[in-house]
């Protein structure tokens, strides 16, 4: 998750300290933060990231500063039927299940902190098994036993193709959601550091930088130039990757023509079927700001889908 960049920020800054790190292990109802979320605790009372928004923090900054201290990992429940649950202000109605271990080679290897972040740099998602009679984590698949197993995919990334008004908007959304956001466009004119602040910008023809770009399950390609030259080329290149999801910015009419242009260039049936067009959720969107919240929603449903 993206929510966790900054978790694996502050081991890599803390590397060597004495620290415990919090996970969400299971959730029920409307639980504030989802499984796998993490917090990491420095001994010296220092954290990053979070397990439920705000909620229960306190309680597991004391267990974590337990754990530091000797005390063996643990696993917690709060919800709203438990007294200790309002006390540390979980009235939302849903519950939470949070493991606490040491950082260490009996608990949360420090290395995983390495091993996660490459295979996040390579592209490549990375699943960690923890017993959970031990509180042992590693990248073995456990046979026996009860397990907690969290996943951690590659950072998002959304390539947006045309350097257009609604690719400003979109941009800037994208990047609030924490979605690594790059910008293709060849016109020098309308790629600029004024219009896109923020971004990266790269100026290759599209179906040379998204074929360079390696687009996978945790990427999505939105075409929006409205010019064919530079969106066909673009979308051939996407749909021969495993991209997350592939939008294109037109009406029906227009997507029909597109639909057989790519269809002689040879983009199979099953390929054309992958573009979402007209790019979006249908929210009746008017207006560049609320194109591209159409275009967002459906990026991250996308992300979800293919995730599960």
């Amino acid at each position: 998750m993206a929510e966790n960049d900054s978790v694996l920020a502050a081991a890599t800054a803390w590397k060597g300290e004495r620290l415990a790190i919090a996970t969400v292990t299971s959730t029920w109802g409307s639980a504030p933060r989802p499984r796998g979320s993490h917090m990491l605790v420095h001994e010296d009372g220092r954290f990053e990231g979070s397990v439920s928004g705000g909620c229960v923090e306190s309680d597991i900054l004391d267990t974590a500063a337990q754990v530091i201290a000797g005390a063996p990992f643990v696993v917690k429940k709060y919800g709203v039927a438990d007294a200790a649950a309002w006390e540390v202000g979980l009235p939302c109605g849903g519950e939470i299940e949070v493991m606490v271990q040491p950082v260490s080679a009996a608990g949360f290897d420090p290395e995983l902190f390495d091993r996660i972040a490459d295979a996040r740099d390579a592209g490549q998602a990375l699943v960690v098994t923890t017993d959970l009679t031990s509180g042992h984590s590693d990248l073995r698949p456990q046979q026996t036993g009860e397990v907690f197993v969290n996943r951690y995919d590659p950072p998002r990334r959304l390539l947006i193709v045309g350097a257009v008004q609604i690719a400003q908007a979109l941009a800037q959304l994208s990047r609030a959601l924490g979605i690594e956001t790059v910008l293709i466009d060849p016109r020098a004119r309308f790629l600029t550091e004024e219009r896109f602040p923020g971004v990266t910008l790269d100026d290759r023809w599209p179906d040379e930088a998204i074929e360079a770009l390696k687009p996978g399950p945790a990427t999505a390609v939105v075409t929006l130039s409205h010019d064919i030259k530079i969106d066909d080329p673009a979308l051939i290149a996407a749909l021969a990757s495993n991209a997350a999801y592939v939008g294109a910015l037109g009406s029906r009419k227009s997507h029909a023509a597109r639909r057989e242009r790519l269809a002689a260039a040879g983009v199979t049936p099953a390929n054309l079927d992958r573009i979402d067009a007209p790019v979006g959720i249908d929210i009746g969107a008017i207006g560049p700001s609320e194109i591209a919240l159409s275009v967002a929603a459906a990026m991250i449903a996308a992300f979800h889908e293919k995730r599960t």
